[in-house]
């Protein structure tokens, strides 16, 4: 197995690629992990540096956990529903700490391509989210009656990692936070400008979406890449902070930078 251009040769590559292999998308076949583009390798480079060194990744901007550092960091993870069969979401990163676990949902380009509507299969209906899912599950009902919609933001598909994470929760029996970590570039790789109204778009509707679900057993945290760029950068590590400065000059992720 090669490795992808795209991702920093000081990380431990075949475990980012190993993880890749066996999560749906067929990332590295399809060429989509090495383009130009790619929000998976945005997230596969931030968060492989820690892969094997958990206790080095700073605390998450908004995450409320006493128990940091964490004592597993791990891409591609995949949190499954309380049932078997169908489709059950992939987290981009994952985090466990002593006391709580964190589900990331990484986005670069996405908010600001054409996205499809969102939908709700018959099984997202089932009573099995417990009695303090509630605001999720509103949000869930909103969107399939259309009385809730985002133009920029993929809110039915982080109602579906919240359900995941709640499920995993369970199992692990420790509360759990989904981040929505997101850049905010000012242009394509081609040199396109992004319009700054689709960035306020974006950020407003996410800011919405956290407003919405607040109270949830499932906490909901947004951050964006610059923010968290930012936390690497106050590391004591050399290396961590350095590895924050590549990770901004590779992938411009957008501000802020402090």
């Amino acid at each position: 197995m090669t490795a992808a251009p795209i991702l920093f040769d000081y990380l431990p590559i075949e475990r980012i690629l190993d993880a890749f292999s066996k999560a749906p998308g067929n990332e590295i076949n399809r060429g989509k992990l090495s383009s130009p583009e790619s929000s998976a390798a945005l997230a596969a480079n931030t968060f492989g540096l820690f892969l094997d060194r958990p206790q080095d990744l700073p605390p998450i901007p908004g995450v409320a956990d006493d128990s940091w550092p964490p004592s597993c960091v791990a891409i591609e993870r995949c949190v499954r529903f309380p049932w078997s069969g169908g489709l059950h979401p992939w987290l981009d990163a994952y985090v466990e700490t002593q006391t709580s676990i964190i589900g990331i949902e990484s986005k670069r380009y996405e908010p600001f391509r054409e996205k499809p509507a969102g939908s709700f299969s018959k099984a997202y209906l089932r009573r099995v989210w417990g009695d303090q899912m509630g605001p999720f599950e509103r949000m869930r009902d909103r969107i399939a009656a259309g009385e809730a919609r985002f133009e920029r933001l993929d809110a039915a598909q982080l109602v579906k990692h919240a359900f995941g994470l709640r499920t995993e929760a369970q199992r692990r029996r420790k509360p759990a936070t989904l981040v929505y970590l997101y850049a905010e570039p000012k242009a394509w790789p081609d040199g396109r400008p992004i319009a700054p109204a689709a960035t306020a778009t974006h950020a407003a509707e996410a800011r919405a979406f956290a407003s919405d679900v607040q109270g949830a057993e499932v906490a909901f945290v947004t951050c964006t890449y610059g923010t968290f760029l930012d936390a690497l950068g106050t590391s004591p590590l050399d290396d961590v902070r350095a590895h924050a400065a590549r990770i901004e000059a590779t992938f411009l992720p957008g501000p802020p930078r402090a």
